[in-house]
């Protein structure tokens, strides 16, 4: 055995480091540096001097900074908890200059405002506040649009991570493509009609089929099958580009490996359709909800069934985890279609809270209707002004005045901040929700307007009812898709009226004020969304939008927006609709204001 052990403490010796020590003896009080001053023989000042240029004054200079870390960690040890306060406030306000320097600001500049700025936006994300108004800054009339599609069937759901979207189809098949980064330039510019334009995004070429992944329909019955069985109804992917998951009508939910689209797990716990999918923002933490009512817990690190969330009385539609942060708690919210309530899940408390809808917008409906008609008139060429309208009103309007939709089943929902959320009901209504609140705040009534009135031979037997003037009425369209960016003012929603509509919550928190469509109108005539005279040529989006994804391009939004829409021939959860455009997917490019593209959009061959 060593004499290390057996040797008692008191005679060990220990041994010194050979540098000098810059630290004060607590004996005597005399640093090394006052040791130095210390006249030296000639033989040491002449070994000294000869021996400095040698390889080892790299190990000496090592030893000084080591020794120096040593020393503030000691002083570091004797500070006061106020002394530490300043001196992380210093640190960190230190590592913004440095980040902000990088981009070439002014320092004076960088004192007074960015620093200052992003202070305040540091402290609201951590408490889970909406504090960020991009909407009134990004010019989504400008945006382009590409459309792309990888097989025949209806795409029923997307999901993004820059660079790369992951669709879905109910001829169970998974696809990940590779988004076109549109190249910025303030100095190029587009000649057209003789006059120079400057341009935001000068890329607009398809994505690019990265990796492809189809299920078996016969291989229902084979326990040990990686892979889906029946149309793929939700898709989510992790924030971090690692774990893709799907669930299809079979109730399999799929983690895959999101880089090669390998299946990692199937799980099987769900006793009917897996509805909707999402990962909690900034981590691995997954939930799903399904037809069977239930929300279930999964981890997607350790590949497991972590807790199932009971409440809802019918089939939760939609689900969406919580955001990161302080305020992003371990939370998630869902809606049950036809119990027409919203509720938010509280993981660790194991309590949920409960929004309770089923409401009519009576007296708002009139003015919807009025608002979509006229403004949509002005973008079509018309130059009466949208105030002037509304207060002159239309005749067919003044007869569907007391006509109110009631909401019967709320299908989707998005989160704004960890205290806001937004739902779309069947009955075309927009409505924002407060944690603190358990009705609605404000509800926008007719969102995507209406259909035109059913046709006399479809509302009676009577071969001349059409004679006798029996008229249907004009239903709703209810919203079939939600996106939101988090922790931002801005609402994506779409339906099948052919527009991706835009909304942005008011200044005081408390509405929802329409700001447009996405693309540019192509039409010369004013038309009203709700009325026959829309013809297919005139909507970007043919067809039932199953689904919203959304990410910013550049830091927190810097370069535009990058918006990708799923659509179909007919809804993600039924057949109702038939043969209501095209299946496949657009991709839009939502620049901002500050530079606009004014080239042509790009569309598919086979139109």
């Amino acid at each position: 055995m060593s004499a290390f052990f057996t040797t008692p403490a008191s005679q060990r010796k220990r041994k010194r480091s050979e540098a000098p020590s810059a630290i004060v003896s607590k004996k005597r009080n005399i640093s090394s540096t006052q040791r130095s001053n210390a006249p030296r023989s000639r033989k040491e000042r002449e070994e000294s001097i000869s021996g400095s240029e040698s390889p080892d004054d790299d190990t000496y200079n090592q030893n000084i900074a080591g020794q120096g870390e040593q020393t503030s960690s000691s002083e570091a040890e004797d500070e006061t908890a106020a002394d530490k306060r300043l001196r992380l406030a210093e640190r960190y306000l230190e590592n913004i200059r440095e980040e902000v320097d990088d981009a070439g600001f002014d320092a004076a500049d960088i004192d007074r405002d960015l620093i200052a700025e992003r202070l305040k936006e540091d402290v609201a994300e951590t408490k889970g506040k909406l504090y960020r108004h991009i909407a009134s800054n990004l010019d989504f009339e400008a945006a382009t649009y590409t459309f792309f599609r990888g097989d025949q069937h209806a795409v029923t759901g997307v999901a993004t991570c820059a660079p790369y979207a992951y669709t879905i189809s109910k001829d169970i098949t998974v696809i990940k493509w590779e988004i076109p980064t549109p190249s910025s330039s303030s100095t190029s510019s587009n000649l057209k009609n003789g006059t120079a334009r400057p341009t935001n995004i000068t890329c607009r070429r398809r994505p690019t089929k990265v990796a492809f992944a189809k299920g078996n329909k016969n291989k229902t019955d084979d326990p040990k099958y990686l892979g889906h069985t029946a149309a793929i109804l939700s898709i989510a992917v992790s924030s971090s580009g690692t774990y893709l998951a799907t669930g299809d009508a079979s109730a399999r939910l799929i983690i895959w490996n999101a880089t090669t689209l390998i299946p990692l797990k199937v799980f099987t716990h769900h006793r009917s359709a897996v509805t909707s999918l999402s990962f909690r923002r900034g981590t691995h933490q997954l939930f799903s909800a399904s037809a069977d009512r239930t929300v279930k817990i999964w981890s997607a690190d350790e590949l497991a069934y972590v807790e199932t969330l009971f409440g809802h009385q019918d089939s939760v539609l939609s689900v969406v985890g919580g955001l990161e942060g302080k305020g992003g708690q371990e939370i998630c919210v869902s809606v049950g279609g036809r119990d027409r309530t919203a509720r938010l899940w509280k993981v660790v408390e194991e309590s949920q809270l409960v929004f309770r809808g089923g409401g009519t917008a009576r007296s708002k409906a009139l003015h919807a209707i009025r608002k979509h008609h006229y403004e949509d008139s002005n973008l079509n060429g018309n130059t009466k002004s949208a105030s002037q309208s509304l207060r002159t009103g239309h005749r067919d309007d003044e007869e569907d005045e007391a006509q109110a939709y009631t909401e019967g089943s709320i299908d989707t929902i998005a989160l704004l901040d960890a205290a806001t959320f937004v739902t779309g009901s069947d009955n075309g209504s927009l409505s924002l929700w407060s944690i603190h609140k358990k009705k609605p705040m404000f509800t926008l009534p007719l969102a995507h307007g209406r259909d035109p009135p059913l046709p006399a031979s479809d509302m009676s037997a009577d071969a001349d009812a059409a004679l006798k003037g029996v008229k249907g009425p004009k239903l709703p369209r209810w919203i079939t898709a939600l996106a939101t960016v988090p922790y931002a003012d801005l609402i994506l929603s779409a339906s099948w009226d052919g527009w991706l509509r835009c909304w942005k919550v008011g200044s005081e928190k408390r509405t929802i004020e329409e700001i447009g469509v996405v693309g540019r109108v192509p039409v010369q005539h004013p038309s009203q969304p709700g009325d026959a005279e829309i013809e297919g040529n005139e909507r970007i989006l043919k067809g039932v939008v199953n689904g919203i994804s959304v990410f910013e391009r550049g830091d927190r939004g810097k370069d535009g927006l990058c918006v990708v829409a799923a659509i179909g021939k007919e809804h993600r959860l039924g057949r109702w609709m038939r043969n209501m455009g095209r299946n496949g997917a657009v991709l839009f490019e939502i620049p901002r204001k500050d530079g606009i593209d004014y080239g042509e959009n790009e569309e598919d061959e086979d139109r």
